[in-house]
């Protein structure tokens, strides 16, 4: 019996630089760069901040809980960082599976040295505060195609959209109602919260970064394409509301140095493999130690928006019962922050007391 001969690999091969090797080496080359660069983006804005005109600062200023003087700009910082490592993601993903318009047929579609370090150079020139730096963010932001990388849109899209909402909310929102039964209280009142507004804007960009990412996961083949019309509908309606329900609940814990983000951190270590995951996730080291040192703190524009993408997040790992479980425990936190104070539980738990103590400076 004659020897069978051993395939060489080629170089246009699946094995060496074809289409399976990269197709799996794509999503976690897109999660690593996505928390890295949110990481390195949200830690450089943050610092940079602090060299804008006293004027333009001012507005963002705050005194915590302790009457030390905090800057609310940390927010900012950490929706820019998310944004550039979700856009720095897509830039991967193309790099590593997308095929340019007008590449013949049969051309090889895997990743090159050029592409790969062309787009880092895009994701490292966007971090520079100088004009061509900024050019180059704005351009990586705004040219990755949703139908390939909706992760990665859905990602943008929520992060705007939230950060935005809270940004009104810390700007002109007022301190005499406040949670979910203050703004709905002032709604019967015939008062219009930005509280309120904020609720209802939640949702809306929940809804429609659900849809994108649900949409792209169909059209990837995933098994949510092959349930019913009107169950793929519910399913997506739920997630919006996950969306909404975790953008709030980081929110409630946005009220000591880093309990919000180590809150975020722990909830995004588990689904960094996603776009909005990893993402999360490295925006929150990122500005991390700021907000332990009580000089910085997220606010509703960074809370709000950390909280949306985590609940993102769940819903790209979750079906319509999963999201619903997600949608009862969320209201049930929320619930119960009307009746019980957070902060007495953290401090009655010597275990909670102690995480929530880690890294913090002494007063």
């Amino acid at each position: 019996m004659r020897p069978r001969r051993a395939r060489v690999p080629t170089a246009g091969s699946p094995s060496i630089g074809g289409a399976f090797s990269v197709g799996r080496a794509a999503p976690v080359a897109s999660s690593v760069t996505a928390a890295a660069l949110s990481a390195a983006a949200s830690w450089a804005l943050l610092r940079g901040s602090s060299r804008l005109p006293a004027a333009a600062r001012a507005p963002w200023e705050r005194v915590n809980h302790a009457g030390r003087a905090v800057t609310l700009l940390e927010g900012p910082a950490w929706v820019g960082g998310a944004l550039l490592g979700a856009a720095a993601a897509a830039a991967v993903a193309r790099a590593t599976t997308g095929t340019p318009a007008g590449t013949p047929a049969g051309a090889t579609t895997g990743a090159t040295p050029d592409a790969i370090a062309g787009a880092t150079a895009d994701v490292t020139a966007g971090l520079s505060f100088a004009p061509a730096g900024r050019r180059a963010g704005l351009r990586l932001l705004t040219t990755a195609r949703p139908s390939r990388t909706g992760p990665a849109a859905a990602t943008r899209l929520l992060a705007m959209g939230a950060g935005a909402l809270g940004a009104v909310d810390d700007l002109v929102g007022g301190t005499t109602d406040k949670g979910l039964k203050g703004h709905l209280g002032a709604l019967a009142r015939g008062e219009v919260t930005t509280g309120a507004v904020k609720i209802v804007g939640l949702g809306v960009c929940g809804l429609l970064a659900v849809a994108t990412s649900d949409v792209a996961r169909a059209r990837a083949g995933h098994d949510d394409a092959t349930r019913p019309a009107g169950i793929r509908v519910l399913s997506t309606l739920l997630g919006g509301a996950v969306v909404a329900g975790a953008a709030n609940a980081v929110n409630l814990f946005d009220l000591r140095p880093g309990r919000a983000l180590k809150v975020a951190i722990g909830w995004g270590l588990p689904l960094s493999g996603t776009t909005a995951g990893a993402a999360a996730l490295g925006a929150s080291l990122g500005v991390l130690r700021e907000d332990l040192q009580a000089t910085s703190m997220l606010g509703d524009t960074g809370a709000n928006a950390a909280g949306a993408l985590l609940g993102l997040a769940l819903t790209e790992r979750t079906g319509p019962a999963g999201r619903a479980v997600a949608l009862a425990a969320l209201t049930a936190l929320t619930l119960a922050s009307e009746r019980v104070s957070f902060t007495r539980v953290i401090e009655a738990s010597p275990v909670l007391r102690r995480v929530d103590e880690w890294g913090r400076e002494a007063p």
